[in-house]
């Protein structure tokens, strides 16, 4: 048996210090609200964690990464970026299928879950994705073992665009599960970018990516789906959402009684209205869909608040810096995140952008309610009989994220110079500790995710 004492637990929307016993089968025994005193406890009984200071989460679930395993391993694999998701406090990933090749039949999905189970240093799904002739291959997948499917709607830089009537029509009509969205319309963008390399022959600057994949695009497509998703009663969750306009599109409310529901991701709630001056910042963040405005960045803050945001993912897309380079057209889209969003989040708490229940708010948004919404068993909260997926945070180690400290391959973060007051001390899956205070155990014990939709 293993024992977390005397942590500040945050979980099921209370904060309390507790004692936590962790069973040899990987699972939570039990949670005892209440201090222990080390002293009384029998060490020939227990592995003991002084969690004195700290504070214990439910490990954070990143539903959305790009771990670019296969064919582009080059910027990181499911080896390198579980092990800096891991250093995030982040135990479970639901990997995108825009590898190469793509993720898009069943036989290609399996190979990456025997990958992940040879190499994932935290639990792991993966989203096949959809195209416009493999539908009846993806309602055929045993669904207890994918969180959903991944539709490229309009847009896409993996080359995965799906964008027939008829075969979003059958998708939305036919599919049970939950269809998750990268919704941006690509007959806007391309408008927008042949105007603009018209006025910018030289090269279209960097910061200006906004005005190519602008909020237009944006409201187009999430309208779009939208609208097929309650035509079909389906299950839809758009990712990414970087826009005021789009929140009109969906309701508040707990995410377990939504059939429309909506994420966005840290960098979307840190930034807006990057200065062209800003030439380093506006190539690092440069993503899709872009960050937008000022104006955009506060509303989605507000709209976590009034629950109209249901999770909080990265996207992480490890680039490697020189790809990165160039201009709006012709620089790489896509940052690496993973190992930061946690500690991010929370400084954003502290500095009151979610409300004074502010560090609930981060662990709902990024532990209960992607478990609630996919359905997944027994993970994202710290209860008895639950897989003990566990994060450790220190509230009082204050220090400033560096390029040195990236675990990724890719070896850079767009957050290097920011200073934040968290830290994860200590990351457990299923009932280990994998992750200590910079030094990674050998003792991860992921598994695949199943899910109970």
């Amino acid at each position: 048996m293993r024992l977390i004492a005397n942590a500040e637990v945050i979980n099921d929307g209370r904060r309390q210090t507790a004692v936590i016993t962790v069973g040899d089968d990987g699972l939570i025994a039990s949670v005892d609200p209440g201090h222990v005193d080390l002293r009384d406890i029998d060490p020939a009984a227990y592995a003991v964690t002084d969690a004195e200071g700290l504070w214990a989460l439910p490990g954070v679930i990143d539903e959305h990464v790009h771990f670019r395993d296969p064919g582009m391993t080059e910027r990181g694999d499911i080896a390198t970026e579980s092990r800096a998701a891991l250093a995030g406090g982040v135990t479970t990933c639901f990997d995108m299928p825009n590898t190469r090749p793509a993720t898009v039949t069943p036989e290609a999905w399996e190979a990456k879950m025997e990958r992940a189970a040879a190499v994932s240093a935290v639990n792991y799904a993966f989203f096949p994705g959809v195209t416009g002739d493999n539908l009846d291959q993806l309602c055929a997948m045993d669904q207890s073992r994918i969180p959903g499917v991944k539709l490229f709607m309009g847009a896409s830089t993996g080359g995965m665009c799906t964008d027939s009537a008829d075969a979003l029509a059958w998708l939305f009509a036919t599919y049970r599960g939950i269809i998750a969205v990268h919704a941006e319309d690509g007959r806007v963008i391309d408008c927008n970018r042949a105007r603009l390399a018209a006025q910018y022959p030289d090269g279209i600057p960097v910061w200006m990516h906004r005005d190519v994949r602008d909020t237009r695009a944006c409201v187009a497509a999430t309208e779009r789906a939208v609208r097929l998703a309650r035509e079909h009663d389906a299950r839809l969750h758009v990712m990414h959402i970087s826009t005021a306009d789009e929140l009109r599109f969906f309701t508040p409310g707990d995410v377990s009684g939504k059939r429309i529901t909506a994420e966005t991701c840290p960098h979307y709630l840190i930034w807006g209205d990057i200065p062209a001056s800003d030439g380093p910042l506006a190539n690092l963040t440069k993503c899709n869909p872009a960050i937008k405005g000022q104006s955009d960045r506060e509303a989605l803050l507000r709209a976590i608040a009034e629950g109209l945001i249901d999770t909080v993912a990265t996207d992480h897309a490890p680039h490697l810096r020189e790809q990165k380079e160039g201009d709006a057209l012709t620089a790489a889209s896509g940052m690496p995140s993973v190992q930061f969003s946690l500690p991010l989040m929370l400084q954003l708490a502290k500095d009151g952008a979610f409300g004074p229940d502010g560090y609930e708010s981060v662990v709902r948004l990024m532990c209960h309610a992607p478990a609630d919404l996919w359905g997944m068993d027994r993970r994202g909260y710290l209860r008895r009989g639950w897989h003990a997926d566990i994060t450790l945070v220190d509230p009082a180690a204050t220090h400033v994220i560096a390029d040195a400290d990236v675990v990724s391959r890719c070896g850079w973060t767009p957050y290097a110079g920011r200073r934040v007051d968290f830290a994860v001390a200590q990351t457990w899956v299923n009932g280990r500790p994998a992750y200590d205070r910079g030094r990674f155990t050998g003792d991860a014990h992921a598994a695949p995710v199943l899910f109970n939709h």
